[in-house]
């Protein structure tokens, strides 16, 4: 396409050529002619630049402008991403606050059935993350022995009762732990140690419970004979002075704590989607 600028450089030349021969008003009016050609030409060279600027302008304002919205498209499609994420982890957080509701509710359900045996002297309380029920160990044994005391025998048969009573009970897998305060096992006894002496009276009340519950003696207590429980599901632990419920396995126990930490524990075990925080249970 021919540019305005050439076809006003043709007009001025075919103008000057023409004007030999005319007047001096000719040629004066041809003049302006030119003159006026040379400043419109003048002036569309003006325009043009003006426009290629704005042109110009305008490419590098659009090609912000498309930077911008490619950027907030990434930005919403994060944002997006984050939101469904977030949802789901709502989701599964409400899932997972029902199921532990149903689980500490059979807990404390679980607690309740236990509490009764608070009456013979026993404590039932979340520990270590478990339910543990704790049998004094001055009620089962003499101090430095393993022989179950004949009140020791009754407690435990109590305890069993409860146990076989109820099926949850019964199919639950249970944990016998033999504690010991921090006096030191005299040397040269049969137990050699606190860890051995822990162990054996741990071995005897399991002993005692999975034992057949078959009482001879109309006259013997109820459980004399034994707990009657399963022995595919209990076992035994000896944990010596390392364990103590009250003072320090360190240092010195004042003969109160020296009482609470000679012990045996029935532990119950906990299914793996029962490991949960028993804080609550306190």
């Amino acid at each position: 396409m021919r540019k305005p600028w050439n076809w006003l450089c043709v007009t001025i030349c075919t103008f000057a050529l023409g004007g030999c021969g005319h007047t001096d008003e000719e040629m004066a009016s041809k003049q302006r002619d030119v003159d006026k050609l040379s400043a419109d030409l003048k002036a569309a060279k003006g325009q043009i630049e003006q426009d290629q600027a704005k042109f110009s302008e305008a490419s590098s304002a659009l090609d912000k402008l498309k930077e911008k919205l490619r950027a907030a498209g990434l930005g919403l499609e994060k944002s997006k991403e984050e939101s469904q994420k977030l949802e789901q982890a709502v989701a599964e957080y409400k899932v997972r606050a029902e199921q532990l509701a149903v689980i500490e509710a059979r807990f404390r359900e679980l607690r309740a059935k236990l509490d009764k045996l608070t009456s013979i002297g026993v404590k039932v309380v979340p520990r270590n993350n478990r339910l543990v029920i704790q049998l004094p160990g001055d009620i089962l044994f003499d101090s430095g022995r393993d022989d179950l005391k004949p009140q020791g025998k009754e407690v435990l048969g109590q305890v069993a009762e409860v146990i076989r009573s109820d099926k949850d009970l019964m199919d639950r897998f249970f944990l016998v732990a033999g504690h010991t305060d921090n006096v030191k096992y005299p040397p040269g006894g049969a137990f050699k140690d606190n860890w051995g002496l822990s162990l054996a009276r741990a071995r005897q009340v399991l002993l005692f419970l999975v034992a057949e519950n078959k009482p001879t003696d109309p006259k013997a207590p109820k459980a004399a004979s034994g707990g009657g429980l399963s022995p595919t599901r209990w076992a035994a632990a000896g944990y010596g002075e390392s364990d103590p419920v009250a003072g320090s396995a360190a240092t010195a126990q004042a003969p109160d704590d020296s009482k609470k930490n000679r012990r045996v524990e029935l532990v119950v075990q906990p299914n793996v989607e029962e490991m949960l925080s028993m804080k609550s249970l306190r």
